[in-house]
This record gives C-alpha cells, structure tokens and sequence, in this order.
C-alpha cells in the first residue's frame, strides 16, 4: 500500500498560488470583507505561512490585481482584421466576460477598496486604461493622434468602466445590450467629435468605409435616422 506524500512547493510556485487563491476570493467578494485566514484556508497553509510569502493582505491584493490587470489587458487585444464595429463588439464581449466573473472584485477597485489609492495600484489600473487605449490606436490605425481623437478615446474607455459597474449593481440591462450599446457610444462619440473637426470627419468616413449592412455602426445610423422621421 502507498501512501500520498504531498508534495513541497517552491517560492515562487506557492506564490503564485496564494495569488491565484486571493483573486479567486476577491472575485466573489470584496477584498475589504476577505480575511488573511480565509485565504490561508482556501490554500490549505497556516496563516504565518501566508505572511512569509506576502508582508500583508495589501501586498497579496497588489499581486493579484496584477495578474488580474494582466488578464483584462489582454481582453483588449484583437486582430485587425473586418469592420472596427464588430471588432468592437467582440471586446466589449471580453471585457464583460472578465467583469461577471470578476464583480466583486473589479467594483471594489473601481469604487474603492484596501489598495486603493496606493501608486502600485493606480499605476496598475492606468496600465490597463493605457492598453485599451493603445490597442484602439492600433485599429484605427494612427501612430500620432490628434487631441480630439484622444479625448474620444479616453471618454470612451471611462464610459466603459462606468457602464460595467453600473451593470454589476442589479444588472438591470441585459448585459448584451449594453455591449453592443457601448460600441454605438463609441462612434457617437466619434460623430460628435466628427462634426467639429474635419480630421476627425475624414477619420470617421475612414471607420464607416468597410462597415457591412448588419454591423453595429451601420445598426446605429440605421436606428438615428428612425428616430428623427
């Protein structure tokens, strides 16, 4: 008869998964309600043990924001490939996959929770708002953007983080229909922009150029003009 011998974790491999731990628990609830203890439980270690790896629940909070930041970053990056509108749709799709599973955790941050206000965690969430904004850029496919394209993006990326934490209190709005609403944002925004500036108007005609008859800008125009007959 064998017997199971656990295995003994690394530094780093135990670090990694008291991150993984943390983050599963502040996805289900607030880092301010989780405890070192609830933690060191859910790893299956001592609580001492937990502050060997990390100083304190604000370095461990830290850790899992980063590879939570990492992750979210990444729900950013698409191919440039077919019409912005629906490479568009297909972010905001990532985005509100990694928002439901992560509620709890992504309103405390946004709201304010223990790290909040701390430079790690600030630098942390303008990384993420940087990546968005970056791979935007990317679509449109300009390397030195003008100060109203900017602020066009910037808004946009803000009006997302707002829509999200609205959505997770009572998520009241069908959850796709706020996806394909924030997309109509976007070039709403961009229309607006448009109408007082022609080289944000020849950027636009540039968007609109390749969009299908069944993409989400044309659905916008479409909807507008129903509006105003």
């Amino acid at each position: 008869m064998t017997t199971g011998v656990r295995r003994r974790m690394g530094v780093e491999e135990r670090r990694q998964q008291l991150i993984g731990v943390a983050l599963e628990l502040f996805s289900q609830r607030s880092p301010d309600d989780v405890s070192i203890d609830e933690i060191a439980t859910a790893a299956g270690i001592s609580r001492p043990l937990v502050y060997h790896y990390f100083p304190g629940k604000l370095s461990l909070y830290e850790a899992a924001l980063k590879r939570a930041a990492d992750d979210l970053s990444d729900r950013f990056v698409e191919a440039r490939e077919g019409p912005l509108g629906t490479r568009l749709l297909r972010v905001m799709r990532r985005y509100f996959d990694f928002v439901d599973d992560h509620g709890p955790g992504f309103a405390a941050l946004m709201r304010g929770g223990p790290a909040v206000g701390s430079s790690a965690t600030n630098a942390l969430i303008d990384s993420v708002r940087q990546a968005a904004y970056d791979q935007i850029l990317s679509h449109l496919r300009v390397e030195k953007p003008p100060a109203r394209l900017e602020l066009v993006i910037r808004s946009w990326i803000s009006l997302a983080e707002s829509t999200a934490l609205i959505w997770l209190d009572g998520r009241r709005i069908p959850r796709g229909e706020l996806e394909v609403q924030l997309v109509h944002d976007f070039a709403a925004l961009a229309a607006v922009s448009a109408a007082h500036d022609e080289e944000m108007a020849a950027l636009l005609r540039h968007m609109l150029r390749d969009e299908p008859h069944d993409g989400p800008f044309t659905d916008l125009a479409a909807r507008l003009i129903a509006l105003a007959s």
